[in-house]
């Protein structure tokens, strides 16, 4: 009894995977928590990973998303130049359903701090409210930190 129990649970788990950058939700779901890679074109060090569900089967995808920017190389003074850090910039955007939804990346900067903020959002109102998430990379500890 305990190894055909072992073995359904087994085979439970298994059910819940698919690929590397992807879980499902349920066994009886066609629903999946996916993830994407956004890497920042202008800022080469930094690396972005934008999870969101996927509805298959579905004429659209739920808004929810989740986003995490991390340095994952060197950022320096030239690149914030070269990238024109002051301007937002859309660097990610994914269609998420034939009506007009998407989801995007805008990457702002909070000079005072000395931070790139990286906002994900829904560009499609859900339950009364457009969903967002948003991750920081701090420059210090970088050579493009600048002490006052």
């Amino acid at each position: 009894m305990r190894k055909i129990l072992a073995a359904l649970s087994a085979l439970l788990l298994l059910g819940a995977c698919t690929d590397d950058n992807s879980v499902r939700t349920g066994i009886f779901s066609a629903s999946t928590v996916d993830w994407e890679v956004a890497k920042d074109p202008d800022l080469p060090g930094v690396t972005c990973h934008v999870q969101h569900i996927s509805a298959n089967l579905s004429i659209s995808d739920p808004s929810n998303m989740s986003i995490a920017c991390r340095q994952s190389g060197e950022i320096t003074l030239f690149d914030l130049e070269k990238a024109e850090i002051e301007e937002p910039k859309m660097i990610f955007k994914e269609s998420k359903s034939i009506f007009f939804k998407s989801i995007k990346v805008r990457r702002t900067y909070d000079k005072d701090n000395q931070v790139i903020v990286y906002t994900a959002f829904s560009t499609k109102e859900t339950s009364g409210s457009f969903k967002h998430a948003i991750s920081t990379v701090p420059l210090y500890g970088t050579s493009a930190f600048q002490t006052n």
